[in-house]
């Protein structure tokens, strides 16, 4: 779990530094913005994806990257001073590039299951 907690919070150093629209500072407040992250696409996004599911199935599943990108501005909302997303644009292109760092990190670093 320590892994994954580390592999998430360098996902999102890695992808708040190639975005000129998100900032996290001090640099270690990533791991809490893992862990924020993560509990928000536990909890919340289960419940707003299935309330957004007739859009979803109307945009062919494209509507996701628009609840993906407002996950994130909650999460920027929450952690407000230490991490900043300019805009909806900005926080979909930082999930979707959480996403690709993500999965090249696990790739690079297999769990061990």
């Amino acid at each position: 779990m320590l892994t994954r907690l580390i592999v998430s919070a360098l996902a999102v150093l890695i992808a708040a530094y190639t975005l000129d629209g998100v900032t996290v500072t001090p640099w270690w407040w990533a791991f809490v913005i893992a862990i924020v992250l993560g509990f928000i696409n536990a909890f919340i996004k289960p419940v707003v994806k299935l309330l957004a599911l007739p859009i979803n199935m109307l945009t062919l599943g494209l509507f996701t990257f628009i609840i993906n990108g407002l996950m994130v501005l909650l999460c920027a909302w929450l952690l407000a001073p230490h991490f900043d997303v300019a805009n909806l644009g900005w926080a979909i292109g930082f999930s979707i590039a959480l996403t690709i760092v993500n999965w090249i990190l696990d790739f690079l670093i297999p769990s061990k299951k």
